[in-house]
């Protein structure tokens, strides 16, 4: 799949502390929806959007992501010796290839934007996709897959966004919307983390987004924004008005897999979806709540 969106970022340098003593000794993308770790979801989205490289920007005590998307000989040789060859080929097809993946560290948790701005030079001067892998959105078409096919009539700088309780706007970057054209809705503003009373709406930006170059050009001012931290969200609203801002609409269900609630809820979405494991995990939620089997929406 051709696209002109070639590189993602991979923002997997946070300390993941709503999850300790887990997250101790491994990075919270690392933790797993069911038996597939968020960030092989997110990289699994991307590949399916025409992604070609792969950008991860890490912390301190990461080197448990790189292993994951490297070659184990060792286990593919034991896996084998026991007749488990199918097992060892499905651990290589989701692989990226050769030279496609690329590693910068974060030296500093100085925020989204900082992170993304330390990929600078590996992505260059097209335009790039970011990934936050404990986003993860259930859907038919993968959102990113979405996003990619909407940009190319479009161009410039593009969100995900969902509507969000109004209490819940403080946890997000939040878009005051204008001009509607199909799932595609043009950004006029967009504020960081606004109390309430202060939002310009309900939609609030999930974790993808498809950026031009020229936001490094802003993070680069390490401005500080809510948090003290230098904000994504801040360096696009000084890009209003010089390039197309639109957020899109995206067809799926999200789950919050930084918090301990979402990513409880999507362990039980996605293994409702497994055919392995649905009916023992059905006969337990009967046996323990006695609801009778739980309502199951297909991805959308």
């Amino acid at each position: 799949m051709k696209t002109i969106v070639r590189k993602a970022v991979f923002p997997v340098g946070g300390l993941g502390t709503r999850f300790l003593p887990a997250t101790k000794a491994m990075p919270k993308e690392m933790l797993p929806i069911v038996d597939k770790p968020l960030v092989q979801y997110a990289v699994e989205e991307a590949q399916a959007a025409g992604i070609e490289e792969f950008i991860f920007v890490t912390g301190r005590n990461e080197r448990a992501i790189e292993n994951h998307f490297d070659l184990s000989y060792e286990l593919e040789g034991e896996l084998k010796a026991r007749g488990k060859d199918d097992i060892a080929e499905e651990l290589k097809r989701w692989l990226p290839k050769a030279g496609q993946v690329a590693y910068t560290r974060q030296q500093q948790a100085l925020g989204l934007g900082h992170a993304v701005w330390c990929a600078r030079h590996l992505v260059g001067e097209e335009p790039f996709a970011v990934l936050l892998a404990d986003d993860v959105v259930r859907a038919k078409v993968p959102c990113l897959q979405q996003m990619v096919e909407a940009y190319k009539g479009v161009g410039g700088n593009m969100v995900a966004v969902m509507d969000v309780p109004l209490a819940h706007t403080s946890r997000y970057g939040v878009i005051a919307p204008g001009a509607e054209r199909g799932r595609l809705v043009e950004v006029k503003n967009i504020v960081e983390k606004p109390s309430p009373d202060k939002a310009p709406s309900t939609e609030a930006v999930i974790g993808r987004y498809i950026l031009l170059p020229s936001v490094f050009e802003f993070l680069g001012r390490h401005q500080t924004g809510a948090g003290g931290e230098i904000q994504l969200t801040d360096a696009l609203a000084m890009m209003l008005g010089r390039a197309p801002f639109n957020g899109y609409r995206f067809e799926g269900e999200r789950f919050d897999c930084g918090d301990k609630a979402g990513f409880l809820k999507a362990n039980i979405a996605f293994a409702l979806d497994r055919k392995d494991i649905r009916d023992s995990l059905v006969e337990f939620i009967e046996e323990r709540f006695g609801t009778g089997a739980p309502r199951v929406r297909s991805a959308s």
